[in-house]
């Protein structure tokens, strides 16, 4: 698979089953997994879900993805906009950044995330 290929198939993946059951995303997570969310990092599984349950029920649109590799072949670079509705407020625009890290062949998990809203747009 293309790094376009494996960066389309993780962000689907990642925001139907982000608005449907966060929980779930538990395994794309490791123990140095490192999400910042609005400014506030937490770091790990645990802390992470923790996190997305805290935020509650969420829906996001996906407008656009810009990937690219990362410092050696095993990584990959994904940046996404878009507009997410957080407990069915009015929608607000999005940008969200992942590194994902490779496992194996095919298997990744993220190891950066940054989430920020951008307001005024």
């Amino acid at each position: 698979m293309s790094a376009q290929d494996v960066a389309t198939a993780f962000v689907n993946h990642y925001y139907t089953t982000r608005d449907s059951n966060p929980a779930a995303l538990a395994s794309l997570y490791q123990p140095g997994s490192t999400l910042t969310f609005e400014g506030t990092m937490v770091q790990g599984s645990d802390q992470i879900s923790a996190k997305f349950q805290q935020i509650g029920q969420v829906k996001h649109n996906m407008k656009g993805m810009d990937v690219q590799p990362g410092q050696n072949n095993n990584c990959l670079i994904i940046f996404v906009t878009g507009s997410v509705q957080i407990g069915g407020d009015n929608p607000l625009h999005f940008c969200h950044f992942f590194q994902l890290v490779s496992t194996g062949p095919g298997a990744y998990y993220v190891h950066n995330e940054i989430f920020r809203l951008n307001y005024g747009l």
